[in-house]
């Protein structure tokens, strides 16, 4: 059966045309439209998205791909890397610092999208709060970003399965998942909520596991191993020297630690990119950032303390990228009690969240090129989608940008590749500081119009005050990502593109969109809110499905 695909360019002039309530319908798309007015020229829901989108993503669905994007390779490979840089209490510091970040960052999201529910998510609430300059130099940052982080985490899946086949040609993986992940894009978005539904509760079942089995072999539950406890905190101790010594070496091991956490959070922002295929985004969105926060920063202290627990800081056996599973800490506890079984199990896991990430990267991606599209920062092709409501030229783009995973296939080729991969690797606190500003902006113009926050359709008191703490925490971090390279005898170039070179990219898409185009920052007291509010209440909260089964007694995880 040919897929029917609707060209936006025939429809450009309903973009303000007002839908009537029986326009639409699909057992995809259960949720009425709502007559859109004035969309601000696509700053607020247009109706473009409200027509052509559905609504498939359920709340659950949400909750569970924050949790899919943060839980990964920076949990199950990269907290060795942490243990070893900052020792068991640096590394339990640094990963609680990025934890209230990453609250911070959630909350203020929840609240701008929860009035905002937009295709592209900050992207376009930057257009429409701060300036349209900066939603056209973030997005497309992230379209840059996202296009090249799928053919990477492919790369990285060839690497994994070469645990177990080391002399097969990664040729026929490479191509399976170029195949399953177009497959999963183009399909409806309920789809891609199942399977990464799926994938989450495979991670948590992996990270629960792992901390009961490491708190088993710590206290000397398996036979023939002894009591560790908290041996590693007294010797080699608690904290390590890094690049320094003394109280300062310290320190900077404390501050590497967290620089390397806010990537292992990475994924988190994503959950409301598809805003405007969430059923009932004024109540879904907040409750999943809520959610999302508070298990991520459970499972992450818990597996920290535990991994401060199992391995010593100055154990050979970490030293390396934290690129294979044998440098799990995990692995390396359990291969010394013996349990060699559990390096296979971690693999198996690792690779399903390196195809999470690549489905999370397409989603994203796709999202926020639509919603430039819709601006008009983009070509209008992207806007066409499928009778569905899947943005398919948008995943098509980014179907041929996969085939740079077979870079991979060539030494020197792989080398280039990772080095436009690395230049926007500091892509993630540009977006939170972005998401940040964002909550700002918004909180202070409607101090300027007068209108109380308790007018939001989800605000919390403390956000006020937390969002310019976190501001300024994410720009100290992206500023000194990369420190080490500027110590004696530890220059290295990559380090220093991945950890500055995205500053500049940004800032050039900026100024010169801003000169092109002659944009302004959007004075506080012009931004249209009353607009705004009266187009949020237009989204009529749905009575929500209740779990059934076997999916009831796993809720807890996202409700």
């Amino acid at each position: 059966m040919t897929p029917i695909l609707v060209d936006a360019d025939a429809k450009a002039t309903a973009l303000d045309t007002p839908l009537s309530p029986g326009s639409g319908g699909d057992v995809e798309n259960d949720t009425q439209p709502i007559p859109i007015q004035n969309d601000h020229d696509g700053d607020l829901v247009t109706a473009t998205e409200d027509r052509d989108l559905h609504r498939g993503l359920a709340q659950r669905h949400l909750s569970m791909l924050g949790i899919a994007g943060a839980i990964g390779t920076g949990l199950f490979l990269g907290l060795g890397g942490a243990v070893q840089r900052g020792g068991p209490l640096g590394a339990l510091l640094g990963y609680a610092v990025i934890g209230l970040i990453v609250c911070s960052v959630q909350f203020a999201l929840g609240e701008v999208a929860a009035l905002l529910p937009v295709t592209g998510s900050f992207v376009r609430h930057a257009e429409f709060l701060v300036d349209p300059a900066l939603g056209f130099a973030i997005g497309w940052n992230l379209v840059y970003g996202n296009i090249l982080s799928i053919p990477s985490e492919i790369t990285a899946i060839c690497v994994l399965f070469q645990f177990w086949w080391p002399d097969v040609n990664p040729t026929g993986f490479i191509i399976g998942f170029i195949v399953v992940t177009s497959g999963v894009g183009l399909s409806f978005v309920r789809v891609f909520g199942e399977v990464e539904f799926v994938f989450a509760l495979l991670k948590i079942a992996l990270v629960i596991f792992l901390i009961l089995l490491g708190l088993i072999i710590d206290l000397g539950g398996i036979p023939g191993t002894e009591r560790i406890g908290f041996k590693y905190w007294n010797d080699p101790g608690p904290f390590v020297e890094y690049i320094a010594t003394g109280n300062w070496g310290k320190f900077l091991g404390f501050w590497a630690v967290m620089t390397g956490a806010v990537f292992s959070f990475a994924g988190v922002e994503s959950l409301a990119m598809a805003a405007a295929e969430t059923k009932n985004p004024r109540r879904a969105i907040p409750r999943a950032c809520k959610r999302v926060f508070a298990r991520i920063v459970i499972f992450y202290m818990l597996a920290v303390l535990i991994v401060g627990m199992l391995v010593a800081s100055n154990d050979p056996r970490l030293d390396g990228s934290g690129s294979t599973v044998a440098q799990s800490p995990f692995v390396i506890a359990a291969s010394t009690a013996g349990i060699p079984a559990i390096a296979s199990v971690v693999n198996a896991v690792v690779i399903t969240s390196a195809w999470s990430a690549s489905n999370q990267s397409l989603l994203a991606g796709t999202r926020v090129l639509y919603g430039l599209a819709l601006k008009g920062q983009a070509p209008k092709i992207f806007l066409r989608v499928t009778s569905w409501g899947t943005p398919y030229m948008c995943v098509l783009l980014f179907t041929v940008f996969m085939l740079l995973s077979f870079m991979s296939l060539s030494e020197g080729a792989l080398t280039v590749f990772w080095w436009l991969v690395d230049l926007t690797a500091a892509g993630v606190l540009v977006s939170w500081s972005c998401i940040l500003l964002n909550h700002m902006r918004l909180r202070r113009a409607m101090k300027k119009q007068k209108i109380e926050p308790s007018r939001l359709p989800w605000y919390n008191w403390w956000t006020a005050y937390t969002s310019p703490v976190a501001l300024f925490m994410c720009i100290m971090i992206l500023l000194t990502s990369g420190f080490s390279v500027f110590t004696t005898g530890n220059w290295n170039s990559a380090t220093f593109v991945s950890s500055y070179l995205d500053i500049p990219i940004v800032l050039i898409a900026y100024l010169s969109y801003k000169f092109i185009k002659r944009t302004k920052v959007v004075s506080l007291a012009d931004i249209p809110l009353s607009d705004a509010f009266e187009q949020a209440d237009l989204f009529v909260d749905e009575p929500e499905d209740k779990e059934k089964g076997w999916i009831r007694t796993v809720s807890w995880i996202w409700d």
